[in-house]
C-alpha cells in the first residue's frame, strides 16, 4: 500500500508538472514590450486550463483551446518600468516597456562587436545601459512547418554592457544605443540571423508555393530524419579522416618544433600567389623570423595576422597562439608571456584550404601589439613550403540551414505574434549568385508576409543595401551583386513603410563583412525616425526626374547636393543597352551626365561591385543608393 501510494503521489505530481502553463522562450525577466500598441502574451496549457495574466495590478483571464494555445491582450502602454509580469503560479521580473526591434538575415547581422571592437575600442569601452536589453535567437531548423517556439539561448535580454554585448550583433548593439538616444525610452534588440543563408530559408512555405513551388521540393527531400542524420554523420567522418591524413601527411608539422624541414622553403611576397600553384588542397606554411627589443622580450603581445584564405593554426617559437577555422574572422592572437626572446623569434601560419588557394587578404593590419603600444609591423615577406598536399575532402552536408522555409519555420515564426516597433533585413550577399533575377520578388514575399504573419501591415522595415565589395572596376558591370542592390532599392521604393539603408561608401574591397557597422546602425537608425516620428526627415538623395538634350542628361535630384563640382561613377546606355562610362558635374539639385552616345535611353550610378569613386552626396552627408533610370 505504501508503494501504491508513492508511485499514485508521483503520477500526480506528474500529471500537474504536465500542466503547468508554458511561456515562451521571449518571456524572461529583463524582457522589453512595446508600448503604444496592444501586447500579446501567449503560450501552451492543457486544453481548458484557466490562464491567469496580471500586469500592473490588472488580470486579464483566458482558457486555453482545445490544441493547448492561449492568448491574451494587454492594453497598449506607455514607456516604463520595470514592472512585474505574473503568468498563473509564474513571475517575470524587471519588465519594460519601450521599443523592440527585430535584426534579420545573414552574416553581416551576426558580425559580433568583438570583430568590431578595433573600429570603435573606447566607444564600447565607455558605455552601458541597462534600459537597451538584448536577445539572441538561437540556430534552429525544421523542414515540417513552423516551431511553435525558439531554443533556449544564453543572450536572453541582457542589459547592454561590454561584457554582455561580446558576442551579439554589432549592428544591433548600436541600433540600440542610436534608438535610445533618440527616445530616451527603453530598447529591445531581437537578433535572429545566420551567416550565409539566403533569402529563400526566411520565407514561409505558403509564400514560395504561390510562384516558386520548386523551392518546396528541395525542402521536403530532407523531411527525412534518418537520411539526415545519416549524411550529417557521413559528413564528419569524412571531416574526420581528411584531417588525420592531413596532420599525418603534413611534412612540416612533424618537424616544427626545429623550424620544420632544412631543405624547400622558397621565398615570397604575402600578396604574390604564394603556392605558385591554380588551386590548392591541404595544408601549405608561411614563415619569417621576427626581431623583438631586450624591453620587450618575454613581455605578451597581441598578434594581428590580418585575415587569411582559408582556415589557419598560427604559431609562435613552435608554440600554436591561436586558431581560426575559416576565411572571415581577422586573426588576433595573443602571445603569451615568457614566449617573446630578444632577437629572432619564428612566427609561422599553417594555412589549412579545402578548395580555393591559400592567401594573405590585403588592406590588413599585420604586426605584433605590445602593452605599451609599441607596434612591431610583420614583413611581408615569407618563406613558404608545401606541408601536405590533399585530395578533396568528400563533402556530404546536407546544408539543411539553406533549405527554403527551414529558418522561417525555426526562428522566426515563433516569435510571432510578439509586439515589435519595426524590422531590419541585412541579406542578399548569398542570393547574389544566379538567383539574383528573383530577389526582388522574394523580397518582396519576405516583408509582406512578415507583415502578415504579425498582423502588422504597416509594420516599419529597413532593407540594408549591399556594401561595395570585390576588386575595383574602370569598366561598366552588371553582375548579381548590382542585381541584388537594384532589388533592395526597387524594393524599399514601392512597398509602403519601407526605407533603405544605403552603405555603398562604408564596405571594403577585400572584406565581405565590412566593420563599420555603428554607421550602418546610424544609417538604419535614420530610416526608422522617418517613418516613425519624423516624416520631414530628409534622407539619402533620389532622382526625381531624368531627362535628355542631345549628348547631354539632366537629372533633379529631391534636395541639394553635398558640394557642387564632378561626380563619377555614372554610366550611360542606349537603346541597345550597352553601358559606357560618362563624365558628370553636380550643382544644387542637378546633375548633368556628358553622354558620350547621342539620345541615351538610360543612365545608372555606382553600377559596379565596388563603385570606389561613387561621390554623389545629400547635405546631411548620406549616399544616393546606386541606381539605374529610365530617361524621358
Amino acid at each position: 500500500m505504501k508503494k501504491l501510494f508513492v508511485f499514485t503521489l508521483a503520477l500526480f505530481s506528474a500529471v500537474v508538472a504536465g500542466a503547468k502553463v508554458q511561456l515562451p522562450q521571449m518571456f524572461q525577466n529583463g524582457m522589453v514590450l512595446q508600448r503604444g500598441m496592444p501586447i500579446p502574451v501567449w503560450g501552451t496549457a492543457d486544453p481548458g486550463e484557466r490562464v491567469s495574466v496580471t500586469f500592473r495590478k490588472k488580470v486579464y483571464e483566458t482558457v486555453a483551446g482545445d490544441d493547448g494555445t492561449w492568448k491574451v491582450m494587454l492594453p497598449q502602454q506607455k514607456a516604463g518600468g520595470p514592472f512585474q509580469l505574473v503568468v498563473n503560479d509564474q513571475t517575470i521580473d524587471d519588465c519594460l516597456i519601450g521599443d523592440v526591434w527585430l535584426c534579420s538575415g545573414q552574416s553581416n547581422i551576426d558580425v559580433t562587436i568583438e570583430r568590431v571592437y578595433p573600429q570603435y575600442g573606447k566607444v564600447i569601452d565607455d558605455y552601458q545601459n541597462p534600459q537597451i536589453r538584448m536577445f539572441r535567437v538561437q540556430t534552429d531548423t525544421d523542414t515540417r512547418g513552423p516551431k511553435r517556439d525558439v531554443k533556449p539561448t544564453p543572450i536572453n535580454w541582457k542589459p547592454v554592457t561590454k561584457d554582455n554585448a561580446w558576442l551579439f550583433s554589432a549592428v544591433g548593439y548600436f541600433l540600440g544605443r542610436e534608438m535610445f538616444e533618440k527616445t530616451g525610452v527603453p530598447q529591445g534588440i531581437i537578433v535572429n540571423s545566420l551567416g550565409g543563408t539566403p533569402i529563400q530559408a526566411w520565407l514561409s512555405a505558403d509564400t514560395l508555393r504561390k510562384q516558386f513551388p520548386g523551392e518546396l521540393q528541395r525542402t521536403m527531400f530532407y523531411q527525412n530524419d534518418d537520411m539526415v542524420q545519416a549524411m550529417q554523420r557521413a559528413n564528419q567522418l569524412a571531416n574526420n579522416q581528411w584531417n588525420r591524413m592531413l596532420d599525418q601527411n603534413d611534412v612540416v608539422l612533424g618537424s616544427l618544433a626545429s623550424g620544420g624541414p632544412a631543405e624547400g622553403w622558397r621565398t615570397v611576397n604575402q600578396y604574390d600567389n604564394i603556392t605558385g600553384q591554380h588551386q590548392y588542397c591541404g595544408s601549405f606554411w608561411a614563415r619569417q623570423q621576427v626581431s623583438i627589443d631586450a624591453q620587450h622580450a618575454g613581455k605578451p603581445a597581441r598578434l594581428l595576422v590580418g585575415t587569411l584564405f582559408d582556415a589557419d593554426h598560427t604559431y609562435m617559437n613552435g608554440k600554436m597562439v591561436g586558431q581560426t577555422g575559416y576565411q572571415y574572422p581577422p586573426r588576433r592572437y595573443q602571445v603569451p608571456a615568457g614566449l617573446l626572446r630578444e632577437g629572432n623569434n619564428q612566427l609561422a601560419v599553417r594555412f589549412i584550404t579545402k578548395g580555393g588557394n591559400p592567401h594573405f587578404i590585403k588592406e590588413k593590419p599585420y604586426k605584433l601589439i605590445f602593452d605599451d603600444g609599441v607596434e612591431v609591423p610583420l614583413s611581408t615577406t615569407w618563406e613558404v613550403h608545401e606541408g601536405a598536399k590533399m585530395p578533396n575532402c568528400p563533402s556530404i552536408d546536407a546544408g539543411i540551414q539553406n533549405l527554403p522555409t527551414v529558418l522561417y519555420n525555426a526562428m522566426l515564426a515563433p516569435l510571432a505574434p510578439y509586439a515589435l516597433q519595426g524590422v531590419v533585413w541585412y541579406q542578399g550577399e548569398s542570393n547574389s549568385g544566379g538567383d539574383a533575377r528573383y530577389y526582388e520578388t522574394w523580397l518582396t514575399q519576405l516583408v509582406t508576409g512578415w507583415r502578415e504573419l504579425w498582423q502588422q501591415q504597416s509594420m516599419p522595415f529597413v532593407v540594408v543595401q549591399l556594401a561595395n565589395f570585390m576588386e575595383p572596376s574602370e569598366k561598366p558591370q552588371d553582375t548579381g551583386w548590382t542585381t541584388v542592390r537594384e532589388a533592395q532599392r526597387q524594393v524599399a521604393n514601392k512597398l509602403p513603410d519601407t526605407e533603405l539603408a544605403c552603405i555603398i561608401d562604408l564596405g571594403e574591397g577585400v572584406d565581405i563583412h565590412p566593420l563599420r557597422k555603428r554607421e550602418v546602425a546610424q544609417r538604419v537608425a535614420l530610416g526608422f525616425e522617418r517613418m516613425l516620428w519624423n516624416k520631414k526627415l530628409v534622407l539619402a538623395p533620389q532622382v526625381k526626374g531624368a531627362s535628355c538634350s542631345g549628348w547631354q542628361v539632366t537629372l533633379t535630384l529631391d534636395q541639394p547636393l553635398r558640394a557642387d563640382g564632378a561626380l563619377y561613377e555614372f554610366e550611360v546606355a542606349g537603346a541597345d543597352g550597352r553601358y559606357v562610362n560618362a563624365a558628370a558635374t553636380g550643382k544644387g539639385n542637378v546633375i548633368t551626365v556628358d553622354s558620350p552616345i547621342d539620345q541615351p535611353k538610360t543612365v545608372r550610378y555606382a553600377w559596379k561591385n565596388n563603385p570606389t569613386r561613387a561621390n554623389v552626396f545629400g547635405r546631411n552627408d548620406l549616399p544616393m543608393a546606386p541606381c539605374q533610370v529610365a530617361i524621358e
